[in-house]
């Protein structure tokens, strides 16, 4: 039984970006979520020591950018048709493990499971009522949908700009379809928890700032605000008849990617569950053992090591790497679409990363 307390379609305040890597995935279980999209094909990034702009040598599209209420909505409506029980409007106000199980109270009255995973976000139920501490990283995130401005990047590109020292984090301009309408999704990402912090930062005059900096007007638009969880590699992500997956038990907190990590969790522990199932043991000892084994495990594993790199002491570092390494920009969209990373770029990366510490 999957349970929410939104009914859908429901609007959820994302970016919306997803690599191909995630909708490949889904195709392997036959699930094509056919919704309004922007086609991506590469990226730009800005730094104080200058720009890059890189796609792959053949132009073909690297992932897209999604409306959530959309892309939720039509991936539930795919839930439904595989005979899945969805309560939508159902909101679940505790979590109880007893003898046998858990005990769930709900708007809809008590329900009893014999497991309970919790995909229930940033703020998760489920993770408190395991009583795993909230995590290392966290972060705040502001959105707003603008026109297109004559100097933007391509329409096909993903924009970074981590030209402020001021943000733990990044500004980001993504192309985004609206009502059937090309606009550019604008906003900023930023560290609260788990890096040093400078002056202290409001979001939202923040993101105001820039797009007047921008030259975009900000009367009549409406700022969206929400909250990231990144992965701690200290935190565990189960106990007993409970488990976390998606940004319950976080995401990559280095860039604030979730929607394929969310998919990838929803694999790794599919499977995981159905052994689970078969065995009749519930108790999840393994699940860290099986997560270090699946690439979902891997992937957040090097990104819970990254903040420090990209945001501390080493920023001038990153800055000069990821601004001078076509290598890297190469291997970073063939693996965001998809697709094997060529050994070379990956080696050529590293030699560009050792010039940018001398």
């Amino acid at each position: 039984m999957l349970l929410d307390k939104a009914r859908f379609p429901r609007e959820k305040i994302c970016a919306g970006a997803i690599g191909a890597r995630a909708d490949r995935l889904l195709e392997t279980i036959d699930v094509r979520v056919n919704v309004p999209s922007a086609a991506l094909a590469g990226l730009r990034v800005k730094t104080p020591v200058g720009s890059l702009s890189a796609r792959l040598e053949d132009g073909a599209p690297i992932g897209r950018v999604v409306r959530r209420a959309e892309f939720d909505a039509a991936l539930l409506d795919e839930v439904r048709s595989r005979g899945m029980r969805v309560c939508d409007g159902v909101a679940v106000r505790s979590v109880t493990r007893e003898r046998e199980g858990i005990l769930l109270e709900t708007s809809d009255g008590p329900l009893r499971a014999r497991a309970v995973i919790g995909a229930d976000g940033v703020g998760s139920l489920v993770r408190r009522a395991t009583g795993i501490a909230r995590g290392r990283y966290h972060a705040q995130a502001v959105e707003v949908d603008t026109p297109w401005r004559s100097d933007d990047a391509p329409t096909d590109l993903l924009s970074f700009d981590v030209s402020d020292n001021r943000l733990t984090g990044y500004a980001w301009d993504f192309p985004t379809m609206v009502n059937g309408k090309s606009l550019v999704c604008r906003g900023i990402y930023h560290l609260t928890r788990g890096m040093p912090q400078g002056e202290r930062l409001d979001a939202t005059e923040y993101l105001r700032e820039r797009l007047a900096a921008q030259g975009v007007a900000t009367e009549g638009l409406r700022f969206k605000r929400f909250a990231e969880r990144g992965i701690s590699l200290n935190s565990p992500t189960a106990v007993d008849r409970m488990l976390l997956v998606g940004e319950a038990a976080g995401i990559d907190p280095v860039l604030g990617e979730g929607i394929p990590q969310a998919i990838f969790y929803g694999k790794t522990a599919g499977a995981y569950l159905a052994c689970c199932m078969r065995r009749g043991d519930y108790r999840f000892v393994d699940w860290a053992k099986r997560m270090r084994r699946e690439r979902i495990g891997f992937d957040l594993s090097v990104r819970a090591l990254l903040p420090p790199f990209f945001y501390g002491s080493t920023r001038p570092i990153a800055e000069r790497w990821v601004t001078r390494s076509h290598a890297l920009a190469r291997a970073g969209l063939s693996y965001f679409g998809g697709r094997v990373v060529p050994r070379r770029s990956l080696a050529v990366a590293l030699v560009d990363l050792a010039r940018s510490v001398f």
